[in-house]
């Protein structure tokens, strides 16, 4: 017995081989012309014919991401913004309203960043803590006998 001659147990069934005359002859089952007639067609999922996908019509929500690879955002909508928490900023005659010795905190303040700016003079002794200062602030601060903890 010769390797040749060697038969499988399974019959194995030819794949079709459509576009090659026969019953299933020249359009091979792809109707005629256009996009999806041509050879290598494939339409990716939500294609409109060029025109946007539907879940791009639709503003989109904070945090939206970037591509990758790329450097902007992608979106493609007039009403999209993005949104941060701004730092709020307090300049130093607003503090005069407190207590001597008390401490100052970006919770007391109802915040999670606090930046303090050097207008206006401090007229009371306070302890600040996880608060940010401008140079001018800094120095003001200092000279009034106030201190700062971070």
């Amino acid at each position: 017995m010769n390797l040749s001659e060697l038969k499988s147990n399974t019959k194995r069934k030819s794949a079709k081989r459509v576009g090659r005359g026969g019953k299933r002859g020249t359009f091979s089952g792809h109707g005629t012309k256009g996009q999806k007639g041509r050879a290598g067609a494939s339409i990716k999922q939500g294609f409109r014919g060029g025109d946007n996908r539907l879940w791009q019509l639709f503003p989109k929500l904070r945090g939206a991401t970037k591509k990758p690879g790329s450097n902007r955002l992608h979106v493609k909508h007039r009403y999209f913004q993005l949104r941060h928490d701004k730092v709020k900023v307090l300049n130093l005659d607003f503090f005069n309203r407190f207590e001597d010795g008390q401490e100052i905190t970006p919770e007391l303040l109802a915040r999670k960043e606090v930046k303090i700016l050097g207008e206006g003079q401090l007229k009371k002794k306070l302890q600040f803590k996880g608060v940010e200062f401008s140079k001018s602030a800094k120095e003001k601060l200092l000279k009034s006998g106030s201190t700062i903890n971070q």
